[in-house]
């Protein structure tokens, strides 16, 4: 993603390789985008990108919502020899 490159090479000399800097700096810079600018940066994304922004969240919003509200009944594993006794 171009705005990625561009970030990186604004704060290259910045960032330590800590996940908590580049947190902080996505965060900041998200918090002054508005709607439509934030629109305007995903159009300008390849499609492989957007599908791995997009699963990245659903699959972090789902593990969420199991943490909090719990996984339902687990299914029982079959027999090891895969018959039902």
């Amino acid at each position: 993603m171009k705005f990625v490159d561009q970030l990186y090479e604004l704060y290259k000399n910045q960032l330590t390789g800590d996940e908590e800097d580049v947190v902080i700096i996505v965060s900041g810079i998200l918090s002054e985008l508005n709607r439509d600018e934030m629109l305007s940066l995903i159009n300008d994304m390849e499609q492989e990108e957007i599908y791995q922004m997009l699963g990245s969240y659903m699959v972090d919003k789902l593990r969420v919502k199991l943490i909090e509200k719990g996984a339902g009944v687990p299914a029982e594993a079959p027999p090891p020899d895969g018959y039902t006794h």
